[in-house]
């Protein structure tokens, strides 16, 4: 167990090292130029603890950041356990309620995207025609910056009606939707030439060799897809957020604390976001785990 932890936490403390490096030269400008209008002088102690501790930094410390996290998140639980109530999902102040609000987007953005990426990847692979005109408008697609396109499908949502949790769902399929076409047609077309050919052999029509054949292959391609899905809708709901003027969710966070200049509340909202991130991946990953052993693939 040690031999994995250990380079682990290496890689963690070697992260912190540096950030706290950097906090020292980023913050340091401002402490000399204070300590120069006032025609005095800072030792290195005092420079370093003055660059730890300053209320708006251009680089929070790590400790900063971690201080805001427990009031943003542990200290609103507790607050709500001892009162008897939801205090860390109702409360604006936690994060855990702005993390909440971003999830069930990227959920509903991601299922979409999935739902969509599957049904265009099977149309492609049975029918020449759409492979010849839909993949290139896929990849196409994909070439249009999501800060460029974000604005438009919101003003468009708002001039029939749809605000909030519909626009930015839309922009989440839009990002999740790719990578499930390109790992689903690859996937789909993965079976050999051989086991093609034993398929037609036993008199298979399409149907049969859709569903047990090409299907089964698909699987580890659509998992790996979906890892990659699954982070894109979460960064697709994050940027929805932010031109839809949204006072809550991940991305309306890091837009009110770009507003006011609090560069600790952008860092927490960026580390909950990474956080969960990687609690989405986790869990797919999971979820292959065990598809793949009930289908044979791993031991």
């Amino acid at each position: 167990m040690m031999r994995f932890i250990l380079p682990i936490l290496t890689v963690i403390g070697l992260i912190i090292v540096l950030w706290y490096a950097g906090a020292v030269a980023l913050n340091a400008k401002w402490t000399l130029d204070q300590a120069s209008r006032a025609g005095t002088t800072v030792t290195f102690t005092e420079l370093v603890a003055d660059t730890m501790s300053q209320g708006r930094p251009r680089l929070p410390a790590p400790h900063q950041v971690g201080a805001e996290l427990w009031n943003t998140t542990i200290q609103p639980c507790l607050e709500g356990r001892r009162a008897g109530t939801l205090e860390c999902v109702t409360n604006r102040r936690s994060l855990f309620h702005h993390a909440w609000i971003t999830l069930s987007v990227t959920l509903a953005g991601f299922g979409i995207g999935t739902l969509l990426g599957t049904l265009l990847a099977v149309g492609i692979v049975y029918n020449r025609a759409m492979d010849a005109s839909v993949m290139p408008w896929v990849i196409a697609s994909q070439t249009i910056p999501i800060l460029a396109i974000a604005p438009m499908i919101i003003v468009v949502m708002n001039a029939v009606g749809l605000q909030g949790f519909i626009p930015k769902a839309i922009i989440a399929t839009y990002l999740s939707f790719f990578p499930v076409v390109v790992g689903m047609v690859k996937g789909l077309r993965s079976p050999e030439v051989m086991q093609l050919d034993q398929m037609r052999t036993w008199n298979a029509s399409a149907s049969q060799t859709f569903w047990r054949l090409r299907l089964p292959a698909s699987v580890p391609y659509l998992f790996t897809s979906l890892k990659v899905a699954v982070a894109a809708a979460l960064v697709g709901t994050i940027v929805g957020e932010m031109p839809t003027g949204a006072v809550a969710g991940l991305g309306a966070r890091l837009l009110a604390g770009s507003y006011y200049g609090q560069m600790v509340q952008i860092w927490s909202a960026l580390l909950m976001a990474a956080g969960l991130a990687g609690l989405l991946i986790f869990v797919v990953g999971a979820v292959d785990k065990a598809v793949s052993k009930r289908m044979g693939y791993r031991a």
